[in-house]
C-alpha cells in the first residue's frame, strides 16, 4: 500500500538480522519451521558458528533494541490493541531465510510491523510513500486470510485457537504476503497478538463498529477540503442539472427530487434523472423498481437508461397491476422524440457475480507467493494457471458487452436500456465502461471522479458487501469494481494518450478500497450514508460528521507522489478545434456506422420498440429470450463496427474502441506482480520507455526555454543549461512500487519440470527460450 514496501525491505533484508546468534544455533531449524507452502528446493547449508545463547536471553536486551524501532504513528481516533515484541519479519528466498526484528501491533485500524529504522531509504525513494499506511501496515479490511504454521504444516486460522503457530502468514486483499516469526516473542504476547489479529480482522462487524466512523469523530475540528474541487458528488439537484447540460440530454430528460429524504426508495439517490414526460406517482408506485433511470447522452441524442426489473411474484392479481404499470410507462414515452430502445438484460443474458467471484479467487492465488521456490515452481503451469481462472475471459467479455452496447447508440441510433434485478452491479460496470470509451470528460481524473460518483456511490454500488467490509457474509462478495478498474486499466494500457490518469492512479484507487478512513467505499447506499453520518437525524443540536473522500490524494500523498497519477503524454481536447469538432463528429461516425436499413425499424418508433409484451415478461423476472435478437446480422454488423474503427487512426478526443483480440487483453502487472521481485524488470518495462519519452519532452522544453531565453538574458541561459536531465536506472518495470526491489535470486529449474521439457541436450538447444532474471 505504502511506497515501494518490497523495494525498502528487501533492501534491509540483505544484511545480516539482528539476531545473528540466534539464527545461527538452529540454522535451518530455528527459522526454518517457518516454511510456508510448497517451498521445496534446496536444503539449507549447515551453519558453520553453534551459538550457545538460550532464547530467554534475548530478552536481555530488549531495552537496547527498543531504541532502534520506529515509532508507532496513531491516526486520530486510532487506538492501540494489542502487541507483541522480538517477532521476527521475515523475507524468504529459496532455502535462505532472513528477517528483521521488531514489535508486532494491532491497532483498531491497522496491522504494523515497527523493526528498526537505521537503513531508512534517501527521499528519491520515498518520493511515493503513503501518508496514511506505511510500507509494513496492513488496515484490517485489507486483511484476506491469516495462515499459521505448525510444525511447517500451513493452516487457516479463524476462530479460537487451542494451539498458536510458530510463525504468522496474513495474505492481504492488495496481493501482499507477510511472513511474522512468533519463535522468539513470550507465549503470552504470542497468543494476545495471534487472537487480537484473528478477531479483529474476522469476526462481524456492525457498521457503527467501523473506524471510519472514530476517525470522523476524532478529526472533527480538522479543516476539510471542499470535495467538490475533485469530483462531481451528484448529491444535489443542481450536479444532475449540469450533466445533462453537458451531455445535451436536456431537452429529453428531465432531473427528479421524488425521492428527497429517501422516501420512496432507499437504494435509489436523493435525486436522478428519468424521460420528462414520467410522472412522479408512476416513480412511487414500485418503490422506483421498473422505472427507466438515466445515466448518459450520446452526441446523436440515444441515451443508456438502466432499470431495476420488479419484484416476482406469484399472486395473479398482483401480476396483472405490474403488467398495467409496465404498460403505463411504455405508453408514457413511447411518442416522439425517444428514439427505438434495445434492452440488454445483464442479470440473465450476462456474468454472475458468482462467476466473478470464483473467477477472481483463482486468479489471485497465482499471485499470493509465499516464498522464491513457489514462484519458480508455478512459473512452467503459470498461463495454464491463468486461463484455468478464466479473469482474463471475463474482462473481455465485460469490454465487449459495452462495445456492442456503443454500436447501438453510435451506429444503429438506438437508446439502450440495462436491466438488472437491483440495476447496482452489472449495471454500474456496463454503464461506466461505455462512457469512458465514448466521452472523452470521462478519461481525465476530475471527469472518471465524477463517473464513479455518479454510477457506483449514487447508483447503489453495495460497496460495504461486495468488498465483505463487515465480514458478515462471504456469499454477497464480489470484486466488482476491481473488474472495472481491470477493464478501464486495459483501456489504458492499449490507449495511453487518451488518459490523464496512469495506471498508478488506477492501482492505489484500487488500494483505497481497503482503507476505512474514506467514505467513498464504505456503505451500500446513499441513504446508508446519510443516515449513519447524522444527516438524515431529527436533532437539529446534533452535528452531521464530515468524511473524507477518496478524491483528496493530498490526504495519502505528496505533491510530488501525486504527478505519479497524471499522465505526462495526455492528449488534451484542442481548444480551438470545439466549434469545429462539433460538426465533422457526425461524419466520422457515419464512415464507422452500418448502412441504416429503414426497412427493419418499425414505422412507429417509440421508447421499447414494438417489444413491450417481451419487455413486461423480462421485468417479471421470466426467463425468455433476448429482445433484440442476436442474429448473424447483428453480429455481422459489430464485427463491422469494431473493424471500421480499428482500421483507422485513433481520436483520443473521441470514440474509443479496446482490441479483444486474446493476446491483447492483458493482466494488470502493475497491481497484481507489484510485491514479487522476481516478476519486475530492472530498469526496463514500460516505466523505462516512458521515462525515456519524459527525458525527450524535458529537453525539447529546456531548448524551447534557451532558445526563449536567449532574448532576455545569457544568464538565465547558464541556469537553464544547469538543470540535470532525468535518469531512469534505479527504476524497474513496477515502479513505483517497486523501486529498489531486492535482486531476485538466479531462477533454478524446479525438478518437476524437467520432464517436460526434455533431456539436457534438448534443454541446451532451447536455452535462447528463458530469460535469466537473475543477470538483469
Amino acid at each position: 500500500m505504502g511506497g515501494a514496501p518490497a523495494a525498502s525491505v528487501g533492501g534491509r533484508c540483505e544484511r545480516p538480522p539482528l539476531l545473528p546468534c540466534v539464527a545461527a544455533t538452529q540454522g535451518g531449524g530455528m527459522l526454518g519451521k517457518g516454511v510456508v507452502g510448497g517451498g521445496g528446493g534446496t536444503k539449507a547449508p549447515k551453519p558453520s558458528f553453534v551459538s550457545y545463547v538460550r532464547p530467554e536471553e534475548i530478552h536481555t536486551n530488549e531495552k537496547e533494541a527498543t531504541e532502534k524501532e520506529v515509532t508507532l504513528h496513531l491516526l486520530p481516533g486510532e487506538q492501540l490493541l494489542c502487541e507483541a515484541n522480538t517477532v521476527l519479519k521475515c523475507v524468504q528466498e529459496d532455502s535462505c531465510q532472513r528477517g528483521i526484528y521488531g514489535r508486532l501491533v494491532c491497532t483498531d485500524f491497522k496491522i504494523a510491523f515497527l523493526g528498526d529504522n537505521e537503513s531508512a531509504p534517501d527521499n528519491d525513494e520515498m518520493q511515493f510513500k503513503n501518508k496514511v499506511i506505511g510500507e509494513n501496515d496492513i488496515t484490517l479490511h485489507c486483511v484476506d486470510q491469516i495462515y499459521g504454521v505448525f510444525d511447517e504444516k500451513k493452516k487457516t486460522l479463524f476462530g479460537q485457537l487451542k494451539k498458536y503457530p510458530e510463525k504468522l502468514v496474513i495474505h492481504c486483499k492488495d496481493l501482499r504476503v507477510f511472513h511474522f516469526c512468533l519463535r522468539y516473542t513470550k507465549e503470552e504476547e504470542v497468543k494476545r497478538i495471534v487472537s487480537g489479529i484473528i478477531h479483529h480482522t474476522q469476526a462481524p462487524k456492525l457498521l457503527k463498529r467501523l473506524f471510519l466512523f472514530s476517525y470522523a469523530t476524532a478529526a472533527r475540528n480538522n479543516p476539510a477540503t471542499d470535495p467538490k474541487k475533485h469530483a462531481i458528488m451528484f448529491d444535489t439537484l443542481q450536479d444532475w442539472f449540469r450533466e445533462l447540460e453537458r451531455t445535451k440530454g436536456n431537452m429529453k430528460y428531465k432531473a427528479v427530487s421524488v425521492n428527497e429524504g429517501y422516501k420512496v426508495c432507499e437504494r435509489l439517490p436523493a435525486y436522478f434523472v428519468v424521460p420528462a414526460p414520467l410522472l412522479e406517482e408512476d416513480i412511487a408506485f414500485f418503490q422506483g423498481r421498473g422505472i427507466p433511470i438515466w445515466c448518459w447522452s450520446c452526441h446523436n441524442g440515444c441515451a443508456l437508461l438502466k432499470m431495476s426489473a420488479l419484484p416476482k411474484e406469484q399472486d395473479d392479481g398482483m401480476l396483472q397491476i405490474q403488467k398495467n404499470f409496465v404498460d403505463r410507462i411504455y405508453k408514457t414515452v413511447h411518442r416522439p422524440p425517444y428514439e427505438t430502445a434495445k434492452t440488454e438484460d445483464l442479470s440473465s443474458n450476462f456474468l454472475s457475480l458468482q462467476e466473478i467471484q470464483m473467477a477472481y479467487s483463482k486468479f489471485k492465488q497465482l499471485f499470493l507467493i509465499d516464498n522464491s521456490t513457489e514462484f519458480w515452481d508455478t512459473d512452467i503451469k503459470w498461463f495454464s494457471l491463468l486461463e484455468s481462472s478464466s479473469w482474463l475471459d471475463i474482462i473481455r467479455r465485460c469490454l465487449k458487452k459495452a462495445v456492442e452496447i456503443i454500436e447501438c447508440l453510435e451506429a444503429q441510433n438506438m437508446n439502450v436500456l440495462l436491466l438488472e434485478d437491483h440495476a447496482s452491479d452489472l449495471c454500474c460496470l456496463i454503464s461506466s465502461l461505455v462512457q469512458v470509451m465514448m466521452d472523452p470528460h470521462c478519461r481525465t481524473i476530475f471527469g472518471f471522479q465524477s463517473l464513479v460518483q455518479k454510477e457506483w456511490i449514487m447508483g447503489g454500488h453495495c460497496f460495504l458487501d461486495r468488498c465483505n467490509h463487515l465480514r458478515q457474509s462471504d456469499k454477497e462478495e464480489a470484486p466488482v469494481f476491481l473488474l472495472f478498474l481491470d477493464c478501464v486499466w486495459q483501456l489504458v494500457h492499449q490507449h495511453p494518450p487518451a488518459f490523464e490518469f496512469t495506471e498508478t492512479y488506477l492501482t492505489v484507487l484500487s488500494d483505497s478500497l481497503y482503507i476505512p478512513i474514506f467514505s467513498t467505499f464504505f456503505f451500500n447506499s446513499p441513504h446508508q450514508k446519510d443516515t449513519n453520518v447524522g444527516r438524515e437525524s431529527q436533532d437539529s443540536q446534533s452535528k452531521p460528521l464530515n468524511l473524507l473522500t477518496v478524491w483528496d490524494w493530498s490526504v495519502q500523498f505528496e505533491p510530488k507522489a501525486q504527478t505519479l497519477l497524471t499522465n505526462p503524454l495526455y492528449v488534451e481536447k484542442p481548444k480551438l478545434e470545439k466549434a469545429q469538432r462539433k460538426g465533422t463528429h457526425f461524419k466520422h461516425q457515419r464512415q464507422l456506422s452500418l448502412p441504416l436499413t429503414q426497412s427493419k425499424s418499425s414505422p412507429k418508433r417509440g421508447f421499447f420498440r414494438e417489444e413491450t409484451d417481451h419487455l413486461i415478461k423480462n421485468l417479471l423476472g421470466k426467463r425468455i429470450s433476448k429482445l433484440i435478437n442476436s442474429s448473424e446480422e447483428l453480429q455481422d454488423g459489430f464485427r463491422e463496427f469494431y473493424d471500421g474503427w480499428h482500421s483507422r487512426p485513433p481520436s483520443y478526443q473521441g470514440l474509443l474502441l479496446p482490441h479483444l483480440e486474446g493476446p491483447e487483453i492483458k493482466v494488470w502487472a502493475q497491481r497484481y506482480l507489484r510485491w514479487i521481485p522476481e516478476a519486475q524488470i530492472l530498469g526496463g518495462g514500460g516505466v523505462a520507455t516512458m521515462s525515456k519519452l519524459l527525458e525527450m519532452m524535458e529537453e525539447v522544453q529546456r531548448l524551447q526555454e534557451k532558445i526563449e531565453a536567449r532574448h532576455h538574458s545569457q544568464e538565465a541561459l547558464q541556469a537553464e543549461a544547469a538543470s540535470p536531465p532525468r535518469t531512469s536506472g534505479r527504476l524497474s518495470s513496477l515502479f513505483p512500487f517497486a523501486l529498489l526491489q531486492r535482486h531476485p535470486s538466479k531462477p533454478v529449474l524446479p525438478t518437476s519440470g524437467w520432464k517436460a521439457l526434455g533431456d539436457e541436450d534438448d534443454l541446451a538447444k532451447r536455452e535462447d527460450e528463458f530469460v535469466d532474471l537473475g543477470d538483469v
